[in-house]
């Protein structure tokens, strides 16, 4: 039974599900920020799961960095499995810009801001998000 981790549930919004990941929207506005969690218990490694689940991660990271960069145009993407702090598996794709607070560094603690009503980027994430 999947259960997403407590700490991903309080700091993202829900998008959408995709065959094998759900789709947070990471609740920073100063960064368009979205995370796939895979919905398989007890995952915290890529490698955890058979070649063809992995196949299916790795195809849905591809189509939601091809909608971060439609929707964003950014000058990078980063794209990372981390996991230091929440263990369980989930994939931060992450549109970064020249100009945005953190440049060149990582995003992490460099402070954030919520979004005060995200339900219409929400709306254009799941647009956009293929089926």
């Amino acid at each position: 039974m999947f259960v997403l981790h407590p700490q991903l549930e309080k700091d993202t919004l829900f998008v959408a599900e995709l065959a094998l990941c759900r789709v947070l929207l990471m609740n920073n506005k100063l960064f368009p920020w979205l995370i796939l969690v895979p919905r398989v218990e007890g995952a915290r490694e890529i490698i955890d799961f058979p070649a063809q689940a992995q196949h299916v991660l790795i195809d849905e990271i591809a189509r939601v960095s091809h909608v971060m960069q439609a929707l964003f145009a950014p000058d990078k993407l980063n794209v990372a499995a981390l996991g230091n702090q929440v263990e369980q598996l989930h994939v931060h794709v992450i549109a970064r810009y020249r100009s945005d607070v953190a440049w060149p560094h990582p995003v992490w603690g460099k402070g954030g801001e919520a979004y005060g009503d995200a339900q219409g980027l929400i709306k254009q994430l799941k647009q956009a998000l293929p089926a």
